[in-house]
């Protein structure tokens, strides 16, 4: 906190949160970088004298360069792990000089950052987090814990949470009252909990590029409008959850054509429109309370149990008659954000609220203090989605990561994966559907009613079991992880291929996290695309040792685009 205590007012530039330094310079920087879609790849970069910045100038913490950065040392053992409770610009530099010393500085962007603090007033920066281990397999578990325990929403940090199914790859904008309840009665069928209606249900909204912020019924999809559809959905025996995209506004629009003063735009100069959409000017209090508004009425017209909070475009054409000095106005969107969150999430403590930026360019704790989850990308491949979880799951708890299944050809790579395999994936994190099984067959149905059975008997240790990786993506062709149950008397292993071998495999895997003195009941998950299942009794020091090939596991049958 930097308070001033003149007679004048002073500018802020620069104000980082922590600054710590360390002896030599023998470290490797992991950051994990990407873009829309390729969210959280690692990159290793191995320091030497100079400057290495990681950073964020989209507004948002963003998909490119995530927050959170891991320094390793090379020569001794150590891993520290650095974040940012925020959810904007954010920077942190590692500088290794010549005289054999390391600094790290970590804390919000000074990018178009110029803050005036008056005489008397204070400013507060965001909190960083820093974590030490012996090794990566620690560090994890102390971020993981860390998060758990002291970021996520206390209600929803240790709670099992639901099974659902998402319409969005089903139908995307063409829907209408019959359409979802067909889907929503299958599901139910299956034995999913949830049904969340995604975009198109309000408005004029036919496409992406109308109706934002017009959020009132669209009677024609929704039939007796969203309490009647809701109702209808709960009938069946499922949960009802909404999308919206509150911090967006489309030109095409009722609420445009009557507050043009509410969309972000320099005056008299064109706006740079993304995804067809302007964005709201969330740093105006008048605007806040315009979402927050429209948004209660949401909520509570359709009685949610679930709200999924989207946000499709970075932040540019800053300018608001609300906020004088436009270095300010970037940290002010911010604030004003976090208290439109706050007052819903107040208002509405039994929702279960998603965040989703394009996918996951907001993961971040800023975020995860309001929404305990967040959809981690729009890719539902899952061999791309092996690297965007592995990557997440660095520095973020599995309880946190939204991750679904999705019907082949994937409709964002076109590959095609066996439906086991992409459950296998998915039930790594928030688990759920995201394909029409209306136009599944009859032996998928069954094969998915039998992955819900299998995913609530293991709920608690999936989701909040310690996560521990065994092989990196990154590194492999395959990966593997480990998830333990608090008393380790429990555990479950995931192997995936990335592809197919000829000859067999001899894959050997060192399990960890196990009470070596214990003996284990080991069965593999029944697929219906695999012959062989393995039943055996361990020891679990045997299991820790590798000692057991899983290689000739790996003879999946199923090769069919369903």
């Amino acid at each position: 906190v930097l308070k001033n205590e003149g007679k004048s007012s002073i500018s802020i530039r620069r104000l980082m949160s922590l600054e710590i330094d360390f002896a030599g310079t023998t470290f490797t920087a992991s950051t994990f970088d990407g873009h829309w879609a390729r969210e959280r790849q690692r990159h290793d970069h191995i320091m030497n004298v100079g400057l290495f910045v990681n950073d964020s100038k989209q507004g948002s913490s963003s998909s490119t360069h995530n927050p959170y950065v891991l320094l390793t040392n090379n020569q001794l053992a150590g891993c520290y792990a650095f974040n940012l409770v925020y959810s904007g610009n954010h920077k942190e530099i590692i500088e290794a000089t010549v005289l054999d010393q390391t600094h790290v500085l970590i804390g919000m962007s000074d990018f178009l950052f110029d803050w005036t603090l008056e005489a008397g007033e204070s400013f507060c920066t965001p909190q960083a987090v820093a974590a030490y281990a012996v090794d990566e397999t620690g560090v994890i578990a102390a971020m993981h814990t860390f998060v758990s325990n002291h970021i996520l929403p206390e209600k929803w940090a240790h709670v099992d949470r639901p099974v659902l199914i998402n319409n969005w790859e089903a139908t995307y904008f063409n829907f209408n009252e019959q359409r979802i309840s067909e889907l929503a009665g299958i599901a139910a069928g299956v034995g999913i909990e949830l049904f969340v209606l995604d975009d198109g249900w309000f408005g004029a909204r036919d496409d992406d590029r109308r109706a934002l912020g017009d959020w009132f019924d669209n009677i024609k999809k929704t039939g007796g409008g969203l309490g009647s559809l809701s109702a209808k959905i709960r009938e069946k025996g499922l949960k009802f959850g909404i999308w919206v995209e509150p911090e967006m506004i489309n030109e095409d629009s009722d609420l445009f054509r009557a507050h043009p003063e509410f969309a972000m735009r320099v005056p008299g100069k064109e706006p740079t429109r993304m995804r067809n959409q302007l964005m709201l000017d969330i740093a105006n209090p008048v605007v806040q309370d315009y979402v927050i508004k429209t948004m209660t009425d949401v909520f509570t017209r359709c009685q949610a149990d679930y709200v999924k909070w989207d946000y499709n475009r970075v932040i540019c054409d800053v300018y608001s008659e609300s906020v004088p000095n436009c270095g300010e106005y970037l940290h002010r969107y911010l604030l004003g954000l976090y208290r439109i969150m706050r007052e819903l999430t107040r208002k509405f403590p039994a929702v279960l609220f998603e965040s989703c930026a394009g996918g996951g360019s907001r993961y971040d704790l800023g975020l995860f203090c309001f929404m305990p989850q967040t959809w981690a990308s729009d890719n539902t491949d899952a061999y791309e989605r092996l690297f965007i979880q592995e990557g997440t799951m660095q520095a973020y708890p599995q309880n946190t990561m939204g991750s679904h299944v999705s019907i082949c050809p994937n409709h964002q790579t076109g590959n095609s994966t066996p439906l086991e395999t992409r459950f296998n994936v998915a039930a790594a994190g928030m688990f759920g559907y995201e394909m029409d099984l209306t136009k599944s067959t009859a032996e998928d149905l069954e094969t998915i009613r039998r992955q819900v059975v299998f995913y609530k008997r293991h709920r608690t240790l999936l989701q909040r079991g310690r996560y521990i990786r065994l092989s990196s993506i990154f590194k492999s062709d395959y990966a593997a992880w480990i998830v333990v149950s608090e008393d380790r008397s429990e555990a479950m292993v995931t192997l995936v291929g990335t592809h197919a071998k000829s000859g067999k495999e001899n894959l050997r895997v060192r399990l960890q996290g196990l009470d070596e003195s214990a003996e284990y009941a080991v069965e593999m998950r029944e697929q219906t695309n695999l012959d062989q299942i393995l039943r055996t009794t361990v020891r679990g020091d045997i299991l820790c040792r590798g000692a057991i090939d899983f290689g000739y596991l790996f003879s999946e049958k199923d090769r069919r685009a369903s």
